[in-house]
């Protein structure tokens, strides 16, 4: 019974939010609730949800001061030389716009940390995006698969957690996989491509003093293969995806009509050259700072929510040591600090009902023991299957320290090595990344004013398809 009300309850979910029947926030709440009471345990919702609370408080902590953070390297003008950069080398040329999300994002993916691979990329190329009146959901769909290809890494936290979970070398899990990543990286980049053909073939192209000179006019998004409909209504906390023909610009003219945001809009500040909040004689301290904040987050010489925190307190206080400064930046981000928070406390409600009444534990026994006897010897295979789906309806460390070892277990008893199943257990990591349960996604999609649902309509049969791509890889190159 609660294999099916788990099942049922994530369905219903996530039906509900991809057809906007409810707000995310509100169906990650108030659908456990419900499901909790139905499941007979609804004088225990609140432990529940204190359990979950509590065990994603330190994630929330580190968004919300890493949001004020970035948005104050933002402001001060830290990444302009980044966006200019790419503006000058894309040209306008959506299709390379689209390619070089792609790359961004997997560079800053080294870092390890989801949250600070989309803040960085979304101050990059969204002003791009939004000038250019591209599809945001591709930006924040592209961006999702390459930092999930590169979340494998040793120290990105799979690779970590199947190695505790299975007691073996990360070493030894990650380095085979390499060349199969590598092939899962460059799905993503050929995905890339397409996908900025088809941008490219709907916009035209621009020349770069084309887009700089025209003048201000309203910008929508569009959703590159959706059905007419309607944008978001203002007031909303921005844009929806939409397609609406005004939109879109001219379609294979090579121009783009009223391709400018307005002055106002804070999402072309990137390029905004005279905005009071630039700080050029602090550009060389505030990329020093970055660039420490990060190699201390590699290096674990703090606990990330501590890092940023001291991270936030300083830069506020070196960029704008006057308190109405202080208050003015905190109050312009406090709109995305709110979002993104409450997202990921009502997040925790969800997981603390899933883990709290015993979904979780029978979902993942009933998957378990409907493996037919047959697929004994295929074990790894079976793994690098279920990685995908599971991984997207549950945490990481459920599925790792729940699911995985009695998926090795079983491997081990018809001769699979738990090496060969600790690797395939991270083929799932470029859909996971999209997972309503992982709290950097709200980053993405808060920062890039998209729709969670336009986003999990558009990104899940690409981000499934890249998973099968690396699946193939790892067993075509012996690896899985």
């Amino acid at each position: 019974m609660l294999t099916i009300l788990g099942f049922t309850m994530i369905a219903t979910f996530l039906v509900l939010i991809m057809l906007k029947k409810m707000s995310p926030i509100a169906a990650l709440v108030l659908i456990p609730a419900l499901f909790c009471v139905f499941v007979g345990k609804g004088a225990k919702l609140g432990d529940y949800v204190i359990d979950g609370v509590t065990s994603l408080a330190p994630t929330a902590a580190m968004l919300m001061f890493a949001i004020v953070y970035f948005g104050v390297m933002i402001d001060v003008g830290l990444f302009d030389p980044i966006v200019r950069g790419i503006l000058k080398f894309c040209k306008a040329d959506p299709l390379r716009i689209v390619v070089g999300t792609a790359v961004l994002a997997a560079i800053v993916s080294l870092d390890g940390d989801g949250s600070t691979t989309f803040m960085i990329t979304v101050s990059a190329m969204y002003p791009l995006y939004k000038r250019l009146k591209m599809s945001l959901v591709v930006m924040t769909g592209v961006a999702a698969m390459a930092n999930g290809v590169m979340n494998t890494l040793p120290w990105g936290g799979p690779t970590a957690r199947a190695a505790t979970a299975l007691k073996v070398s990360a070493s030894d899990i990650f380095v085979p996989m390499i060349p199969a990543l590598a092939v899962g990286m460059l799905a993503v980049l050929v995905l890339s491509y397409v996908l900025g053909r088809r941008e490219r073939k709907r916009l035209g192209v621009l020349t770069l003093d084309e887009v700089l000179v025209e003048e201000p006019a309203e910008s929508e998004t569009v959703l590159v293969g959706a059905g007419t409909g309607k944008g978001a209504e203002k007031g909303t906390g921005g844009p929806g995806v939409g397609n609406d023909p005004k939109a879109t610009g001219s379609s294979g003219s090579g121009t783009v009509a009223d391709a400018e945001l307005p002055d106002e809009d804070e999402g072309f500040q990137g390029l905004d050259p005279n905005r009071a909040t630039l700080r050029p004689k602090l550009y060389w301290f505030n990329a020093l700072l970055t660039v420490t904040l990060l190699v201390a987050m590699i290096m674990e010489w703090l606990p990330i929510p501590v890092l940023f925190l001291l991270g936030a307190a300083l830069a506020l206080t070196v960029n704008f040591p006057h308190m109405p400064d202080q208050k003015a930046r905190l109050g312009a981000h406090a709109e995305n600090v709110l979002n993104v928070s409450g997202m990921v406390f009502a997040a925790a409600v969800f997981t603390g009902v899933l883990q709290g009444t015993g979904m979780v534990d029978h979902m993942a026994t009933w998957l378990v023991g409907n493996i037919p006897d047959g697929m004994g010897p295929h074990m790894a295979f079976v793994t690098g299957v279920l990685s995908i789906p599971l991984t997207y309806f549950m945490s990481n460390d459920g599925f790792y320290f729940g699911i995985v070892p009695v998926l090795a277990e079983a491997g081990n008893a018809h001769g699979v090595s738990t090496l060969e199943i600790a690797r395939a257990s991270l083929v799932g990591q470029p859909l996971h990344m999209s997972s309503p349960l992982v709290p950097a996604v709200y980053v993405l999609v808060g920062m890039a004013k998209v729709e969670f649902g336009d986003h999990t309509r558009f990104v899940v049969k690409w981000a499934a398809l890249t998973s099968l791509v690396v699946l193939g890889a790892g067993i075509l190159f012996g690896i899985i």
